[in-house]
């Protein structure tokens, strides 16, 4: 259970998720901005605005902040390392 808790807490996504949560974050940030400004603007209240926004936010950010398995679904395949080769110390 401890191994599994690190795993998912260490949060680890590989670079293609990277692009999807920046993806993601950016198109619902800028739906969410108009969303919030014209249902705060009919309604004529900044505080439904930014209780709109605020609200959006919190789940945007509990949907992407998490190293959920979707965005780990393309890991890295790193070479192996030469027989022989040692990585130098600087001096």
């Amino acid at each position: 259970m401890t191994a599994n808790l690190n795993e998912l807490l260490e949060g680890k996504i590989d670079f293609e998720g990277q692009k999807l949560v920046d993806n993601i974050t950016r198109i619902a940030l800028v739906v969410l901005s108009i969303i919030s400004f014209i249902v705060g603007f009919a309604l004529q209240s900044l505080q439904v605005t930014f209780g709109l926004f605020s609200l959006g936010t919190v789940i945007l950010a509990l949907s992407v902040l998490p190293p959920w398995p979707v965005y780990n679904s393309h890991p890295v395949s790193w070479l192996a390392t030469l027989p022989g080769s040692s990585p130098k110390a600087k001096s």
